[in-house]
Formats: structure tokens, sequence, C-alpha cells
């Protein structure tokens, strides 16, 4: 769910703007985005860990199944007792949630994938690090290899500090990796992270109907 990004290849900065929603093609949150961070929240979070384990209880619907409309923003505190939502209500509350543990967060949007479709996510930075948090990958572990973060492109981000919001748009880095001294560690790492990942669902996937068999064989018989 969090793994380090290659600052080479990532605009974590930014440059901070007025307001980047105002223009004619960026998205339009559904509320202003005080909305977002003024409500107070009823899940208390004590670490990144338990934000994991309330985000494997929720569930990924289209806010077309949800509500009928193309897109909606979600307020956090609405996707807490839904425990439902797309990308953004996911990102909203985890960026929430990180910045009540004092983490210097920020919600980010942007395109992701293959096909560079539009997406949100959540960054922070660490110790002169900086850190990309995917929740919709929570089901995967709580990190995430540094090469996986090279297919995310941030347009805009919004900060909080508490008492106002801060926005800034990014720009698209054109970043070629050395093999020997880059590419090569980062394929190494990639391909281990994958593999056990796998490895770990193929065996769950082959004690599941041993499992059920079990539970079977246990049930006791009834004569009628």
């Amino acid at each position: 769910m969090i793994a380090e990004v290659i600052s080479e290849a990532y605009d974590h900065e930014g440059r901070r703007v007025y307001d980047p929603f105002h223009r004619r093609k960026a998205p339009h949150p559904t509320f202003p985005m005080g909305r977002y961070v003024s409500h107070p929240l009823t899940v208390k979070c004590n670490s990144i860990q338990d934000i994991r384990g309330f985000l494997m209880g929720c569930k990924g619907v289209s806010d077309e199944e949800l509500f009928g409309k193309r897109d909606y923003w979600q307020p956090p505190e609405d996707f807490e007792r839904l425990r439902k939502g797309d990308c953004e209500d996911f990102a909203l509350w985890t960026w929430r949630q990180l910045l009540s543990l004092g983490y210097d967060a920020r919600f980010v949007g942007g395109t992701a994938g293959r096909y560079g479709t539009g997406h949100a996510w959540v960054a922070y930075a660490e110790d002169g690090k900086f850190f990309l948090v995917e929740p919709m990958l929570r089901f995967v572990g709580e990190t995430l290899p540094r090469l996986s973060t090279i297919k995310y492109k941030p347009e805009y981000s919004v900060a909080w500090d508490g008492k106002s919001l801060a926005y800034y748009v990014h720009k698209n880095h054109s970043f070629h990796l050395h093999f020997w001294n880059q590419t090569l560690p980062l394929v190494i790492e990639w391909t281990r992270f994958w593999a056990w990942f796998w490895l770990r669902c193929s065996v769950r996937l082959y004690r599941l109907p041993l499992a059920l068999m079990k539970k079977l064989r246990r049930r006791p018989v009834t004569s009628e």
C-alpha cells in the first residue's frame, strides 16, 4: 500500500497555486475542499496498520453504482459509514487519517496505470524521503516496491496544516533509469515482491478447498 517514490521520476513538491480546481479541465470536488477536512471522524487510527485494517473492510464501488452520478467525492465521515467508494473516497479518508497521525501528507490527483486514467492517491514526506500511499492496493500488503510508483503522474495536490489549505500543481518528469546502478536493483526488488505475493496467493487458493472439505467432514450427519 505504501512505496517510496523514485524522486527523479515523481514531482513531489509541485508549484503552489491559488486553486487548481478552478481550471476548466480540472476535476471538481463535490464540496469545497474545506468540507473534507473540517468534520470530525468517528474512526480513530493509531497507526498506518490501523488505517490499512479499516480499508481492508471497505469495498471499491464506482460513483455511478453507488450514487448514480458520474463523479461524487464523499466526505470522509460518510465514507467510513458506508465503507464503499472509489479512489477519491479511499484517498480522502486515508489523507485525513494520516494528517491526524501527524504526517506531512497530501491528497493527490493525477493519472496512473498503463493508459493514464484519472486516479487519486495520497503522498507524504518523512525524514527527507517521499512516499506514495495507494489505498486501493490495501490487499497487496503494507509496502509496495519502488518501481510501482513510476506509473503515477501527479497533476495537483492539496495540503492541510490544521488551519488552511494549500494547493499545488505538478509537472510530468521525463526520467530515464540507468540500467546497472538504478534499473537492476529496482527490477530485482519488484520481481521478489510480486513473486512472493503470488506465491502466497497460490498457497491460499490451494488451502481453500482443503479447508472446505475438512469443514464438510466435520458436519454431523442427521437422520430424518
